[in-house]
């Protein structure tokens, strides 16, 4: 009978579990600051479809092999794992954690853990007082979390970065001033480089900009910007990763848009899965290895951190029920294992959470997943009445939530400017599901260049470029070109768009005004105001590669610039579809609106849009 080694820990934190939960869960952040050195693991699918992960290391010198099964969690609240071991002075490693609220709104914070020695170095290890050290430690770790998360520490955990060799010190720093003069750096070029050379690797894998902006309370906008041009300075590397859309890893990468697989596979979740460019294609960065090199391997490859969309996870036996003390807000979610088969998507409209039933498919080893109505508030009922141990999982379906997609960077205004060579692959499209487009066009220009001459109407429509491709990048979209006279640009986020073009509208008096100051003499006419005719609307469209830059296509683009040619100068004309849309209507609320509809080239039936009228002079 193997001698197992028991120990717990309980310790009382300042903050509430909501609070401490995303450091205390973050196991593979835990093991990089306590110094557990990175591991490999190989994933082999099984007959069953489920995955086996074999895991190895060396620890000091001695070759450690286990398996390393799912971790079981409920958010906020409790994980635990356990780890079978082949190799090394264990064979079994099986720690659990537990958050509760105090009255004081504080959390308690129990540590369990179970360990069975092999072997005399193992007998040894716990006889010199293993549990002891560990428990030192653990303590340290958890009290500076909690501080951290009171605000009292600079990081979730004490960490002292490999230091930086003088060449690579002194190349980061040279790379730094060169983007510190940037205009897309933002100020926050120094804050970039402290980060690459004090931050944790798990935190420079995969820089993604939309965490970046949250951690530094900043636009989005700017941290995607100064990651493009850090790019382009060569401090950074880009990765365009696609994203597995159950356990949202990045399971296939590439530099290069041209050179995105169209497909890949997970092999944690043993499915294949297409690219979406707007759903899950996203870009990353990280470090050049000229700067700071990141290692190889994993600290922890399926605690909650890698899976933060997922509040509940729990492996079942055949035949088992759990019931499960937790309260989910209302919102939709999928009901599914970690195991390929069947799943189920509910919207939970409070009160009671659906039970959750796993059975057998007609044909095995599949699996259907089914919710039934639940019986108690505050509980969440799991049953598998298969005939295989199942990991249920219950997940929120905002699993993009820190992605920034590639529809979204490549309608930055910064993206287009500074890595103009990363487009499709010659004769491929990548379809959207929701880009708005706007058109733009001068009113009257063929008067413009009779009043002014040709050469200083030249200089004002360059010179109103200039303009618009400043609002638009201010609003987080992109000039996809000149045509003529006439802009179209591009917008991932319907509200920015409209947005811009309200900037645009309302900022075109103070452009003429200030064209006419400057260019005025006493021997000069002065007449040199213009107007600005604009079209909005969103939909379904297509990027394309044409003449080495993305471009778009489809209905949508048409409609757009259809729309353009019905306003008249200092209008704007939106599709009566983009105006009603939710997040529109307070934009246009107290504006003056006329409700149309004309007949369009190009469509068969007559179009409704909304005109917004002019509201002062030019």
């Amino acid at each position: 009978m193997p001698h197992r080694h028991h120990r717990t820990w309980v310790w009382t934190l300042p903050v509430p579990p909501a609070a401490i939960w995303p450091y205390v869960s973050d196991t593979a952040r835990f093991n990089e600051a306590a110094g557990t050195p990175r591991y490999d693991v190989e994933e082999i699918a099984r007959p069953d479809g489920s995955v086996r992960r074999k895991a190895t290391a060396s620890y000091k010198g001695i070759a450690v092999a286990w398996d390393d099964p799912p971790y079981e969690w409920v958010a906020e609240r409790e994980f635990r794992q356990t780890r079978l071991f082949q190799r090394g002075p264990l064979t079994k490693l099986a720690p659990a954690l537990l958050l509760e609220p105090t009255p004081e709104g504080g959390s308690r914070l129990t540590y369990r853990l179970e360990a069975e020695p092999r072997g005399l170095l193992g007998h040894l290890l716990f006889a010199g007082g293993l549990l002891d050290r560990m428990g030192q430690g653990l303590e340290q770790m958890i009290r500076h979390a909690g501080d951290f998360a009171a605000g009292a520490a600079s990081m979730p955990f004490e960490y002292e970065p490999p230091p930086l060799p003088a060449e690579q010190r002194e190349r980061l720093e040279g790379l730094t001033g060169r983007i510190a003069g940037s205009a897309y750096a933002h100020g926050l070029a120094g804050r970039l480089a402290d980060h690459i050379a004090s931050a944790q690797e798990v935190d420079l894998v995969r820089i993604r900009p939309r965490i970046l902006a949250r951690d530094w309370q900043v636009p989005v906008r700017h941290t995607a910007e100064l990651c493009l041009e850090a790019t382009r300075a060569g401090l950074l590397n880009l990765s365009w990763n696609v994203l597995c859309p159950r356990c949202g890893g990045a399971k296939a990468k590439t530099a290069q848009l041209d050179t995105l697989p169209q497909a890949a596979h997970c092999p944690s979740c043993n499915i294949p899965y297409d690219s979406r460019f707007a759903e899950n294609v996203e870009i990353s960065f990280s470090p050049a290895p000229s700067i700071r090199t990141i290692g190889a391997g994993e600290f922890c490859m399926g605690g909650p951190h890698v899976s933060r969309h997922i509040l509940v996870q729990q492996i079942l036996a055949p035949g088992e029920t759990r019931n499960i003390n937790v309260s989910l807000p209302a919102g939709e979610y999928r009901l599914r294992a970690l195991e390929p088969g069947g799943e189920t998507v509910i919207r939970h409209t409070g009160g009671a959470f659906p039970q959750i039933i796993a059975s057998d498919a007609a044909i095995l080893p599949a699996f259907d997943i089914a919710a039934t109505p639940g019986d108690s508030i505050g509980m969440i009922v799991l049953h598998n009445r298969s005939r295989r141990t199942l990991t249920l999982v219950i997940e929120a379906r905002d699993w993009r939530r820190d992605a920034l997609t590639a529809h979204e960077a490549t309608t930055l205004q910064a993206f287009r400017d500074l890595l103009p060579e990363q487009v499709l692959r010659p004769g491929e499209d990548a379809s959207i599901d929701n880009l708005v487009l706007m058109f733009t066009d001068l009113e009257g220009s063929t008067a413009l260049y009779e009043r002014l001459g040709d050469a200083a109407a030249y200089r004002l429509v360059r010179r109103h470029f200039g303009f618009l491709a400043s609002s638009i990048r201010e609003h987080d979209g992109a000039l996809v070109k000149t045509i003529g006279d006439a802009v179209m640009a591009v917008f991932a986020d319907p509200q920015q768009a409209v947005r811009a073009a309200l900037a645009i509208r309302d900022g075109i008096a103070a452009f003429n005004a200030d064209y006419r100051h400057e260019t005025a003499t006493a021997d000069r006419p002065v007449d040199a105001a213009i107007g600005l005719k604009m079209g909005l609307h969103g939909g379904r469209c297509i990027a394309v590669n044409l003449n080495d830059r993305l471009d778009y296509f489809g209905s949508t683009v048409n409609m757009a610039a259809r729309l353009q040619g019905r306003s008249r100068g200092g209008e704007v004309v939106l599709s009566e579809s983009l105006a009603a849309d939710p997040a529109i209507a307070p934009l246009l609320d107290g504006l003056p609106l006329a409700h149309e509809a004309a007949e369009l080239k190009g469509f068969d039936r007559p179009v409704p849009f909304v005109r917004l009228t002019v509201t002062g002079p030019t």
